[in-house]
């Protein structure tokens, strides 16, 4: 057989689709990717920043502009009187862009982090969430973390990146729509229904414990891609208790580890949880994602937007198992 048999797969949520291959012999080498260093010269901005402990830096306290399309913001500056030229400081509403930043020189992985750094950083992030809904001033707050050039980090120093949007992201809104549909349909959260199939399936499953449960979602978008996801449903990531935070930074440690087998790959690590402005308590489940960059985007990709996964998130997870020797179940292994 020729490799090159896509299996066409169906995300439970969103509804949309992966092209999972699903016919090629596996080869770990051929995933293998290290995450290239920012060329700092040793001068690491983070590092300057005054303060002690993990700490929050502003970087652009004015990062979005609502626009549109061209057209609308033409018409926007005409009637502005700028004469096509549209003055950002002025037009639409704006998002800043923080970062959580680890104590100075954190320069390691998360996945090496010292435990309790971890869970204070995502503590941060919860609170940050918290407080941004309080000020009611945007719409959403994107959590992110880029490890290495590839995955476009822009710091060796560990940290999380903050995007206060003014807009809800399409990805997230597409989530919190299925997820809606999905309810009314089946009568229960997909993400819960995801993780009471992935536990006792198995065959995608890395880890568990009583708070948290770590998979390869069945449609991955990515390969080797891995969700963190809470057993007790919860929308808001800024209502996640401080037992919550210690499951998650071990999981998503311990995740980020196993990743590590493939020569320390770039990865970007994405919080999704609910909206500021809109209550979703009983269709959406805060989630973090994380996928490495493993691969270059491809024709088929751009020319359709239908995601190609070249491995089975089965086989990703079997081999991360196997390589590690671990059993499927028990995150305290």
């Amino acid at each position: 057989m020729a490799a090159g048999m896509f299996e066409l797969r169906k995300d439970a949520v969103t509804g949309w689709w992966v092209a999972v291959v699903v016919d090629r012999q596996f080869d770990l080498e051929r995933f293998a990717r290290t995450a290239n260093r920012v060329r700092d010269g040793g001068n690491c901005q983070n590092c300057a920043q005054p303060g002690e402990g993990v700490r929050v830096r502003s970087l652009k306290r004015d990062a979005f502009h609502v626009l549109g399309t061209e057209k609308e913001a033409r018409e926007l500056a005409r009637d502005m009187g700028q004469a096509g030229q549209t003055n950002l400081a002025t037009v639409g509403e704006g998002g800043s862009w923080q970062t959580i930043i680890a104590p100075r020189l954190h320069h390691a992985p998360l996945a090496e982090e010292e435990p309790a750094v971890v869970v204070e950083i995502l503590a941060r992030a919860r609170d940050e969430i918290g407080a941004a809904e309080g000020a009611g001033l945007t719409a959403y707050l994107q959590v992110v973390q880029n490890w290495g050039t590839q995955a476009g980090a822009q710091t060796n120093h560990l940290c999380l990146d903050l995007y206060d949007l003014p807009q809800i992201p399409h990805r997230v809104g597409e989530e919190i729509g299925g997820a809606a549909r999905y309810l009314i349909r089946e009568g229960e959260c997909p993400y819960c229904a995801m993780v009471r199939e992935e536990v006792r399936g198995g065959e995608r499953l890395l880890f568990e414990d009583a708070a948290s449960v770590a998979f390869a979602p069945f449609a991955s978008r990515s390969p080797f891609e891995i969700w963190v996801v809470p057993r007790v449903h919860s929308a808001d990531f800024a209502t996640a208790t401080d037992a919550d935070l210690t499951s998650t930074a071990e999981i998503l440690q311990k995740a980020l580890r196993l990743l590590g087998l493939l020569d320390a790959p770039p990865y970007n690590l994405v919080l999704h949880t609910a909206p500021l402005r809109e209550r979703v308590d009983a269709t959406y489940h805060w989630h973090w994602e994380i996928h490495p960059r493993l691969r270059e985007i491809a024709g088929l990709e751009l020319g359709t937007g239908l995601p190609v996964n070249p491995i089975a998130p089965e086989e990703a997870v079997a081999e991360l198992l196997e390589a590690v020797r671990l059993p499927v179940r028990g995150a305290s292994a």
